[in-house]
């Protein structure tokens, strides 16, 4: 094994570089919070037949889709199946129900 001492001016530059980082780190976590609700009123979410609750999903219209069928339990949900919203793959930069459903509903495995 080497016993090779760590230049100082090495582990300066690393704790510099780490300390950098945080306000970097900190900035995506506020970004991530502060993005808006996906609005059903919005063209995308029309189109796709968002709706922020799944019990108010059209039958008629939606004919695929199932009572269990919920954005929390989505592929495309990008947050915990217990989140009351999270991003969603689809809807980018917008936060959706977990309880919402829209035409793009696949399973998590």
């Amino acid at each position: 094994m080497l016993d090779q001492k760590l230049p100082r001016r090495a582990l300066l530059k690393g704790a510099l570089a780490g300390l950098a980082a945080i306000p970097v780190v900190a900035a995506f976590s506020r970004a991530e919070a502060a993005a808006p609700t996906l609005d059903a009123n919005d063209p995308q979410a029309k189109a796709l037949g968002y709706a922020a609750d799944t019990a108010q999903v059209d039958a008629k219209s939606n004919p695929t889709h199932k009572a269990e069928q919920k954005c929390a339990n989505c592929v495309q949900y990008q947050g915990k199946a217990t989140d009351a919203q999270a991003p969603c793959a689809i809807f980018a930069g917008k936060l959706v129900s977990g309880n919402g459903w829209c035409k793009v509903y696949a399973k998590k495995p």
